[in-house]
């Protein structure tokens, strides 16, 4: 059983992490991470790469840049999370709400797509029958 390495290079981190070298230098240029360096190498420990992956679920599931280091300094800053906890709370909701009203919106959409496939094809029908029934 191989140990967990204590500290990880760019391409360590972003193979482990499946992400591209240039994803963490760009979250770096953003500074939601600072990682130490020994010459020009930078080096990233283990708190680093936990919050890399904050940063990478926190895209992933929609929050902007500026909402994801607002989460990620206050959890820096406030030992028992309370404050953390209560903006994550209230970010979550207003997330939730947004991409809810984007379903209805996109199910609308979709219900008004259908509705124009339909009348589609029953135009299609109409002119093919048309069709048939002028070539004999």
């Amino acid at each position: 059983m191989m140990s967990k390495p204590a500290f990880y290079t760019v391409p360590e981190l972003a193979r482990e992490l499946g992400i591209t070298p240039r994803t963490i230098r760009f979250y770096e240029s953003k500074d939601l991470l600072s990682p130490e360096r020994a010459g020009n190498t930078r080096i990233y420990t283990g708190k680093d790469k936990a919050r890399l992956k904050l940063i990478l679920r926190g895209k992933r599931l929609g929050f902007s840049l500026a909402d994801i280091g607002e989460f990620l300094d206050l959890y820096a800053t406030d030992i028992q999370q309370t404050e953390q906890l209560q903006l994550l709370y209230k970010k979550v909701c207003a997330r939730i709400e947004n991409l809810e009203s984007q379903q209805d919106a996109l199910l609308q959409v979709l219900e008004e797509l259908r509705d124009i496939r339909t009348q589609c094809l029953d135009a299609l029908s109409n002119t093919t029958r048309k069709t048939d029934r002028t070539d004999h």
